[in-house]
This record gives C-alpha cells, structure tokens and sequence, in this order.
C-alpha cells in the first residue's frame, strides 16, 4: 500500500511538470476567465509558435491542498493562479532577468508586489490576476417580497442578522444567512469588531477579545438556525467551502462572500431573481472586508525561465490586462488599466452596480485589513480559524477550547517555520 501510495503521489506531481519547450499554468476559477484565459494563450501561440502553453484547469481546493505538497518537493507547474500568496513565496521565480521592461511591472503592479514576494525581498514574481475585496450580496427579491427594507451602508452584524432573519422566515428560505467556510472570510468581521491579529514584533498575536466576541457571536448565529451550518460542518480541516451554490438558488437571504462572485453570479442567477451587492457590515470598530486577489506567479522550479517570462510579459501588459478584466468582470489591479475606462463587457445593471458597490467599500478597509496580504502569517492565523472554528460549531470543542486550539495551533506553525 505504501508503495502504491508513492508511486501515486510521484505521478502526480510528475503530470504538473513542464518539460522543456513546454509552459504549463495550473489555474482555478471563479467564473468564466478560465475560458478567458485559453482565448488568449490561444493567440498568445499563434504569435510564438516555438511555445507551447498548456492549462490545467483544477479545484480552488486542488491549489490550496495539493500545490503546496509538490512545491515543497520541488515540482508543481511552471506558473500557478494561487491565493495563499506570502506563505509560499519562497517557491516563486524571480522574473526581473526574464521580462522585458522590470520598470512597467513596478509602476503598474508595484501596490501589491509585496504580497507575492519573501520579506526583505525586491523580486517581481507575478502579478494579481484581480484586486478582490470580502462583502455581503443580499437576494433583493426575497427582501422586497418579505417587505424587510435592505439595512443601509453603516447597518451592524447583528442589523444583518436580525433582517436576514425576518426575510427568512417571511419567505421559508432555509438560511438567513451564510458565510464561507474560510478563515480569510472570518477576519473581516473580526477585525470589525475589534480583532487585530499581529504583534508588536511582527509575529501572531493571541487571539484577542474582538476576535473572540465575532466568532462567539457566529457560533452562537450557526447554533440558532441564523446562519447555514451546513457550509462549516460539512468538510473537515481547512477545506474551503462556499455557499455561492445556495445564494444562486435562493436559498439564502443573505450571503457574505467577496467580489470575485460577482461573475459567477452574473452568469448563472441571470433574471432567477434581483441581487445587489452591499458592502461588509459593521462592528464596534469598523465596517471593513478583507482585501485580497488571486496571483499569477511563476514557480522556480520551472525548466523555461525565458518561455515563462514571455508568457508573463503578455498576460500583464496593458492592453491584455484590461481585456482580462472587462470580459471576466474582475477589478484590475494594473495600475494603468485602472486609470482608465473600464468597458466590463456586461448589459446586466446588476453587475455593474455590484462592481461600483465593491470599489466604493474599498474606501472603508481599515488599515488592519490592508497588512494581512502580505503578512507572513497570515494564512497560519486563517487555517487555524477556519478548522477550530468549525468544530465550536459542531459542538467538537467549547468556545474556550477553540480560542486556545486557535492559538496553539499558530505558535506550532510560527515554531514549525523556525
């Protein structure tokens, strides 16, 4: 059995290796820019026949759990769309001696460099796909139908809850409310509420009391039928699940995600029913979501440093990061592009208002929501959330429990990394 086990994992890792002459790009999507992306890799080939691109198109869970395991072997693809972007960052290339012009890369992708990058570190080693930020999207029709008004831009947590409730109820949906099952989608909230997760010396701070007063309450939410349990007992871990599925079918009157929705959305509610975006709730502290995207680095190991760097130059030069964009309804983080008109290639009024919503609630991140992107620790801080989270909702562990899980689990992790 364990000879079987390893022969499976070397194949594995053996399928996601490029062999010279070849570039391969694993990639995961949200909407439709996995389509978007074989469009222009298409014409990408046509123009450099000596380069052959492949795609191989896998599960967000499949780059959050398996990529790290053949990175730390050595192996994985020559570029990867990833979203844990600090904590492996030591298996990025730099691409500053295979691009043509290091100053662009800079100039236009420069804000958020560092996410991608080892600490101390000038490398360019990709850019962001998109600029995402974590929100609430509310089943408007479900709203209007129950005669509950839409809470405003300042309305709290718990105004959400109370309103998601009454609609609920009204309507018979079966969840008021549902967040993703993510560590990442907890913070916002939590730092909302008072919660900062760094210390004065650059390391994980215990979980402190605005942390705990938010995953007290969702705890609480999950017990009392307000929010769908199911998403946060249904995996084990720190498997990410989301509750996209049940919003698009109305099951949920109000689900708590972030922009990169915003397409899968669009393509697959179509007229079912009116939604709008709303912006993140309030706490005590704050009305924050957590900024955040997916990146397009290029991984070390790679055989074709020089093929990788031309693939990289095309798929962030200006005029293909702005199509990338208008036809996958993302934020661009380009800085160019962003300067510009952007013509999201969409007639549906709903999309265009979330997309403004989005960029208007970019204004209230709090300056402890804009450090968690490239600090070093801050996936060990989500991973030990979201799996400690879920079993206080499962009854496996008592709040108390969970708190101190929580933070054993990130100074194992902060000792593991030493």
């Amino acid at each position: 059995m364990k000879t079987f086990l390893l022969s499976t994992i070397a194949a594995s890792l053996m399928s996601t290796t490029a062999f010279a002459g070849d570039v391969r790009i694993m990639w995961y999507s949200d909407g439709v820019e996995g389509e978007v992306l074989q469009d222009l890799m298409g014409r990408f080939m046509k123009d450099n026949p000596d380069i052959k691109v492949t795609i191989d198109n896998v599960s967000y869970s499949n780059i959050r759990e398996q990529l790290p395991v053949q990175l730390a072997a050595g192996e994985g693809p020559d570029i990867a769309r990833v979203t844990d972007l600090k904590a492996l960052s030591q298996h990025w290339l730099d691409l500053t001696p295979h691009i043509k012009d290091a100053k662009y890369w800079q100039d236009n992708y420069g804000a958020q460099a560092d996410w991608m990058r080892p600490d101390g570190s000038s490398a360019i080693t990709g850019f962001m796909t998109q600029v995402t930020l974590t929100g609430g999207f509310a089943n408007k029709t479900l709203f209007d139908q129950a005669g509950v008004p839409i809470p405003d831009a300042k309305a709290s947590w718990d105004d959400w809850a109370a309103a998601a409730k009454k609609v609920a109820d009204s309507q018979q949906v079966p969840y008021p409310l549902a967040l993703d099952r993510s560590g990442h989608r907890l913070t916002g909230p939590a730092i909302s509420h008072g919660a900062n997760y760094i210390a004065a010396d650059g390391k994980p701070a215990p979980l402190d009391q605005g942390g705990k007063d938010f995953i007290t309450k969702f705890v609480g939410w999950n017990n009392d039928g307000i929010s769908e349990k199911e998403v946060w007992v249904s995996a084990a871990g720190t498997t990410y699940r989301t509750a996209a599925e049940d919003f698009i079918n109305g099951q949920v009157a109000y689900y708590y995600s972030g922009s990169w929705q915003i397409p899968n959305f669009a393509t697959k509610i179509g007229d079912a029913f009116d939604w709008v975006a709303t912006g993140s709730p309030c706490g005590p502290s704050a009305c924050t979501g957590m900024p955040g995207g997916a990146g397009l680095v290029a991984v070390k190991y790679t055989k074709n440093p020089a093929d990788v760097g031309k693939v990289m130059d095309f798929l962030a030069s200006e005029p293909i990061a702005k199509e990338f964009a208008e036809r996958t309804l993302f934020i661009p983080a380009n800085k160019a592009v962003l300067a510009k008109e952007l013509n999201f290639q969409t007639d549906n009024p709903q999309v265009k208002a979330a997309l403004d919503v989005f960029v208007s609630s970019s204004a209230t991140t709090s300056p402890e929501a804009l450090k968690l992107p490239g600090w070093k620790w801050s996936d060990a801080y989500y991973s030990a959330l979201v799996s400690r989270v879920s079993q206080a909702v499962a009854g496996e562990l008592s709040l108390d429990d969970a708190f101190k899980r929580i933070d054993d689990d990130i100074a194992q992790k902060v000792k593991e990394a030493q």
